[in-house]
């Protein structure tokens, strides 16, 4: 089992970016896939970002072009680069590996 903990979520104005980050530990970090996933007041948990251990990714349509998933092998470490934010990006973020989640990060964004 993989222990995930997440961090960077916090308050921005709208346009604004943050970086969130997710460190892994407990297993080999680079063979598995790694996903972002957030959940908004009132709403399901939905897909954001993922990435595969062949380095394919993949992006929710509401996020194409501002958001941008990334890893740190040596780290141990996935990163979701959050640019253009709007309120509708406001929610709980969640960091995923197979079976495993994180406690999540709070991201709200003020309009």
């Amino acid at each position: 089992q993989v222990q995930l903990v997440e961090s960077g979520g916090g308050l921005v104005q709208a346009g604004g970016s943050l970086r969130l980050s997710c460190a892994a530990s407990g297993r080999t970090f680079s063979s598995y896939a790694m996903g972002w996933f957030r959940q908004a007041p009132g709403k399901g948990r939905e897909a954001v970002a993922a990435i595969t251990s062949s380095g394919i990714i993949s992006y929710a349509d509401s996020v194409k072009g501002r958001f941008t998933i990334s890893t740190d092998n040596a780290k141990n470490t996935v990163y979701l680069q959050m640019n253009s934010l709007k309120p509708e990006d406001t929610g709980v973020y969640y960091c995923n590996s197979g079976t495993s989640w994180g406690q999540g990060t709070q991201v709200t964004v003020s309009s």
